[in-house]
């Protein structure tokens, strides 16, 4: 049973303009639950459900959170999700619109994750991860069959996705080795303050961060999943950082361009495309060719986000700018 549905591919002019390719955006933003979560997450409660367990205990900051409750609710099982502190008040009350308990424990999303899993040693009880376990890479890997059809078998040059825990990237990367495309490189994007794979990548082995303290909370996972890190090895990902107000900016110009809300963690992957110099740099290093054709950018969802929001992160960031420079 897929509690998921095929997501537009639709190809950006403006966008393609300003980046200097042609660039596609795959919508998840518009897919059940409001964000590409719902694939794998759904594929794993389903799962779950198969081995006679009852209840869904989650752990997230947002979009999982509310991929587990549309997934229970859709298969008639009963669902808790346990959030940080720092959920926004919107995301909690979308988590209850599905119909799930929540219970908000900790300041990140580490510690909510330490909190479910006790929970989850209940009999009945299972445990649903946000990103880190194979259904659900397997589950987020659909989205590149659907590309593969989308796009006719055609390989685009470069495909760009926000990085939180991993969940995306490890589907995703699994999607493009079993469909053939196994040579498209990944431009593997995070924020300023969330930047758990870039700094694992250049340790060389898994860090966590202190805190989060970017303004893209649904990227705050302090410590990305192993296969993450493991990947860098077998396919070509390239980590990269924007600041915050770059992440913020980007929604607001695809809000002008095409009159969609997302959040600051999606905005992260739209940076690369609305600040041309990055793929620049990409392709000076070698790492992209040359010319640039077709980018493909996943726009992963827009839950935790309204524009009061995001109107109040975008003060707040040219207020910082504005200190820096005196």
């Amino acid at each position: 049973m897929n509690l998921h549905y095929e997501t537009p591919l639709v190809e950006s002019e403006l966008i393609s303009q300003v980046a200097g390719c042609r660039v596609y955006l795959k919508l998840e933003n518009v897919q059940n639950g409001g964000s590409f979560k719902i694939r794998g997450i759904g594929y794993h409660c389903t799962k779950e459900q198969g081995r006679g367990c009852e209840r869904l205990i989650s752990s997230s900051g947002g979009n999982a959170g509310i991929a587990t409750a549309y997934a229970g609710r859709k298969l008639g099982m009963s669902v808790t999700v346990i959030v940080p502190q720092s959920t926004p008040n919107i995301t909690r009350n979308r988590i209850e619109k599905e119909g799930a308990a929540v219970i908000v424990h900790g300041k990140t999303w580490n510690e909510a994750n330490e909190y479910s899993l006790s929970l989850a040693t209940e009999p009945g009880n299972a445990h649903i991860h946000p990103f880190d376990h194979p259904n659900i890479w397997n589950g987020h890997s659909s989205l590149v069959t659907e590309l593969n059809s989308q796009l006719q078998g055609t390989k685009p040059d470069a495909l760009v996705l926000s990085v939180g825990g991993g969940g995306l990237l490890n589907g995703v990367v699994q999607g493009l080795q079993s469909s053939g495309w196994g040579d498209v490189p990944v431009i593997a994007v995070e924020t300023n303050g969330a930047d758990s794979f870039a700094a694992a990548c250049k340790a060389g082995k898994l860090v966590t961060l202190p805190d989060i303290t970017s303004v893209a909370k649904c990227l705050g996972a302090k410590t990305v999943s192993q296969r993450s890190l493991d990947l860098i090895k077998e396919h070509p990902i390239y980590s990269t950082v924007v600041p915050d107000k770059a992440a913020v900016d980007s929604c607001y110009k695809l809000l002008d361009d095409h009159r969609l809300l997302v959040e600051p963690a999606c905005g992260a992957a739209l940076a690369v495309v609305y600040n041309p110099h990055i793929l620049d740099d990409l392709q000076q290093q070698g790492k992209l060719p040359t010319p640039l054709r077709t980018v493909v950018v996943i726009v992963c969802g827009g839950n935790c986000v309204d524009i009061e929001l995001l109107s109040k992160w975008k003060k707040e960031l040219s207020k910082q700018d504005e200190l820096k420079m005196v």
